[in-house]
């Protein structure tokens, strides 16, 4: 893929040379390295120029990001691909349940990065699969990928500096929450001889937040529709927070192995809010709540 921006030059940015103003738009130093080694990558009003050039008020300065590859090992297969929003630079899917973010073992031909492989393909486009939310295979919701390497690096360092706000919808075991917002503000480790399970651990953890609130309760079905967004992203957060506060979400296997209510873990990344990476624009998408987790509202 081909993405070409154009900056006008101002007053302010008089005397900057190329590589510190691509730097304070965000560019990462791998960025512009690679910029450097492709022709015609960076125009100053049409011509070609060293980074170490001074730029002039008023001066065009054109940045033309050139990616012909695409990621070798992820076979295109013809899977479901739920489009939210798409643009030059961001590609937003809400990904459905049983669907694993990369391909692993076992995990070949079904995977996110298989569908957008497929889909990029059908349209006679490369693609590098750059996925900046990763979700568990079993939670649904909305994950942004990134369509080059500008876009790629900006989201990386969004994500990093909690600059994009993630909220999900859970159905937890339980009712009577108390109170009924918070925080949930406890270290996670990885427990001792699991390469996969977490816990909550003051002496050997990472700070983790999680900030809730609970929406709803069904004294029918005895569980909670809660709210949650993260302030840190650790592995297993949201399970791992929920089973310790003694709400863990109904259908996860690994924290809640005794509930089978559903078949998966009742949670769902619903809302995404950021500023675009490129025109700092604000963003905001969400994704209805899942058939099956609807289904005990």
């Amino acid at each position: 893929m081909t993405r070409t921006l154009t900056y006008s030059i101002t007053t302010n940015q008089e005397n900057m040379t190329i590589g510190q103003f691509l730097k304070a738009q965000g560019y990462s130093r791998q960025n512009i390295i690679a910029l450097k080694k492709l022709p015609d990558s960076i125009l100053v009003n049409g011509r070609w120029e060293y980074v170490t050039y001074s730029l002039k008020a008023g001066e065009q300065l054109t940045i033309i990001i050139q990616e012909d590859a695409s990621s070798e090992k992820i076979v295109p297969v013809k899977l479901p691909l739920s489009i939210i929003y798409e643009d030059e630079d961001m590609l937003v899917v809400n990904k459905p349940a049983n669907m694993p973010i990369h391909p692993s073992l076992n995990n070949y031909e079904n995977t996110l990065a298989n569908a957008v492989a497929y889909y990029y393909k059908e349209q006679n486009l490369p693609f590098v699969f750059r996925c900046i939310n990763r979700l568990d295979r079993d939670t649904t919701g909305l994950t942004i990928l990134a369509k080059n390497m500008l876009s790629a690096g900006i989201l990386s360092e969004m994500i990093s500096r909690r600059e994009i706000k993630r909220e999900y919808l859970a159905l937890a075991d339980g009712i009577g929450i108390s109170p009924k917002s918070g925080t949930i503000d406890a270290p996670i480790a990885r427990i001792d001889g699991s390469t996969i399970e977490r816990c909550v651990d003051f002496e050997k953890g990472e700070r983790a937040v999680t900030h809730y609130e609970v929406l709803n309760e069904s004294v029918k079905n005895n569980l909670s529709l809660i709210n949650l967004w993260l302030e840190t992203g650790r592995t297993h957060q949201i399970r791992v927070h929920m089973k310790y506060i003694g709400h863990p979400l109904i259908g996860d296997f690994l924290y809640h192995p005794g509930n089978t209510q559903i078949s998966r873990q009742a949670l769902h990344a619903h809302r995404l809010t950021l500023l675009h990476p490129i025109t700092k624009q604000p963003l905001c998408f969400t994704a209805p709540l899942p058939d099956d987790m609807e289904a005990f509202l």
